[in-house]
């Protein structure tokens, strides 16, 4: 006979899998009397597990859903199939990208090791389309989310742009999800400092087990900020362009950010920058709207450039079609 901790994680276990289950077949499986059942229905219930009871012969006790959510059980394979489907959703941008990663940290924190090995082997055995997006290492966004959660300092190598190293020491504050990169928003200890890490780029994140008490962000839309410090501040080139299209239509079609200001109600000025003025021109291009340059040299000559690399291919398209 089991001990009573383990018979009512065993109930709860039967409960969970979505039909009715009489007293007499609970007390079978469990090998106690159906007084006994009646008994650890109750204490499931106090402790605030919804199980509802259903009489007659086609009856019996189901658990239902609740006001709050209450634990839940999962034997080996639902805990690893769980684990790969929150990692999945938190590499697609779906809206829950930052809840199912901390999700997927509290679940590996309690996971046996030969579930995490089955994790990671079946990580290890999906491949991603060349080109797609980049891999995630899933163990560096688990330990940052984990750190963020607890209120813990983290250390971490971090590789600049440039290909330089150094060490870091935060204290952890948001994660953002923008296209398929992550960044953590965080306070750098040693130079008392908001900063924005890409998250592929950090190596080792290593809680420190040192506690800190959340700081106020510097802006409460921390995706707004986290955006602007990670592009603008990058910018090589920069421009401002008059578009021949309502503000609001260019704002949805956008995906970075940009400053756009009204015209009118079919113009708008939209101030914006990138590394190469050859791809931003390209990159406009194909909002399919007729684009004026304001200011920004380098974007006019790449708009120059571009045109001619089209006439070029409108003219040899051409002449092969009519040689």
């Amino acid at each position: 006979m089991l001990e009573t901790s383990a018979r009512l994680l065993e109930l709860l276990s039967l409960l969970q899998l979505g039909r009715d289950r009489t007293s007499s077949e609970l007390a079978d499986r469990l090998g106690v009397s159906t007084r006994t059942v009646r008994a650890d229905i109750g204490k499931l219930r106090s402790l605030g597990y919804p199980v509802d009871a259903r009489p007659g012969v086609a009856g019996g006790y189901r658990l239902a859903a609740g006001a709050a959510m209450p634990p839940l059980l999962l034997d080996d394979d639902e805990a690893v199939a769980v684990a790969v489907g929150l990692g999945a959703v938190a590499t697609h941008r779906l809206g829950v990208e930052e809840t199912s990663l901390t999700a997927l940290a509290k679940l590996e924190q309690v996971l046996p090791a030969r579930l995490r090995r089955r994790v990671e082997a079946v990580r290890e055995a999906t491949s991603v389309v060349p080109g797609a997006r980049p891999p995630l290492d899933l163990s560096v966004l688990g330990a940052v989310a984990a750190a963020i959660r607890g209120h813990e300092r983290l250390r971490f190598g971090y590789t600049k742009p440039g290909g330089s190293e150094s060490t870091r020491h935060t204290e952890p504050q948001r994660l953002v999800s923008w296209g398929p990169l992550w960044y953590l928003l965080a306070w750098d200890l040693e130079r008392a400092d908001w900063r924005v890490f890409r998250v592929d780029r950090m190596v080792a994140p290593t809680p420190t087990g040192a506690r800190f008490r959340p700081r106020v962000l510097p802006r409460d839309d921390v995706v707004d900020y986290v955006v602007k410090r990670v592009s603008k501040g990058t910018w090589r080139y920069r421009a401002r362009v008059l578009v021949a299209a309502p503000a609001a239509e260019i704002a949805a079609k956008i995906r970075i950010p940009v400053d756009i200001e009204v015209v009118n109600e079919s113009t708008c000025r939209v101030e914006l920058g990138s590394d190469d003025p050859d791809r931003l021109a390209l990159w406009l291009a194909q909002l399919d709207v007729d684009i004026e340059v304001i200011e920004g040299d380098e974007l006019a000559v790449a708009f120059d450039r571009l045109a001619t690399r089209f006439r070029r291919a409108a003219g040899d398209a051409f002449i092969d079609g009519n040689g």
